[in-house]
């Protein structure tokens, strides 16, 4: 990213830069999809300033799986607030902004999840589980609020029909993936909510 004559190099604008460019690219086409040469090229950087900011690809891969995953943790607490109090109506919200994402033409599944299989790293597989710890948070706060016997096991299960409708919408049929875990979410949650 050229620095334009008598402008002044900001190290954390141009990591910012990168990590920008950097994202969609290696979302698009898998960590392992593209090479650092390929990559460099695609988003306008040597390899010598990505290598500069970030060490190296795997140190870009963990701080855009980072950016990411602190980015869609508050997009869905964002869409949960806007929801107001109503623990089934935070839900639905949950649920419906996956759908949006579901829908979007450039929808490739969890980025986490993604990378989490395609590197068998601790450091990936550690970003992973703490982005699912935070959904987890979120839905077990959900829990909470609509008075659930055992909030933190139907926190779980509710985690699991985010991610399992995510790899449907990824792998299946995005068509109604949303809407089909959103019925049974909320039928967990009225059963967990009324002591069933």
């Amino acid at each position: 990213m050229p620095v334009p004559k008598g402008s002044t190099i900001d190290p954390a604008r141009t990591r910012a830069a990168i990590l920008e460019a950097a994202t969609p690219v290696l979302y698009e086409r898998g960590l392992d999809g593209i090479g650092v040469a390929e990559l460099c090229t695609r988003i306008g950087v040597s390899k010598e300033t990505l290598y500069r900011h970030f060490g190296t690809k795997d140190g870009l891969v963990r701080a855009m799986l980072e950016e990411r995953s602190e980015r869609v943790t508050r997009w869905l607490a964002d869409a949960v607030a806007a929801a107001g109090p109503d623990p089934a109506r935070r839900l639905t919200a949950v649920f419906e902004a996956l759908q949006q994402w579901y829908d979007d033409p450039v929808f490739r599944g969890c980025a986490m999840l993604n990378a989490a299989a395609q590197h068998h790293v601790e450091a990936v597989r550690a970003i992973t589980a703490r982005h699912l710890d935070g959904y987890l948070e979120l839905l077990t706060g959900i829990a909470e609020l609509a008075g659930a016997a055992d909030p933190q096991a139907l926190g779980r299960q509710l985690l699991m029909l985010v991610e399992g409708a995510t790899v449907m919408a990824a792998h299946h049929d995005a068509a109604d993936a949303g809407e089909h875990a959103r019925q049974a979410a909320l039928t967990l949650l009225s059963a967990a909510s009324h002591g069933g």
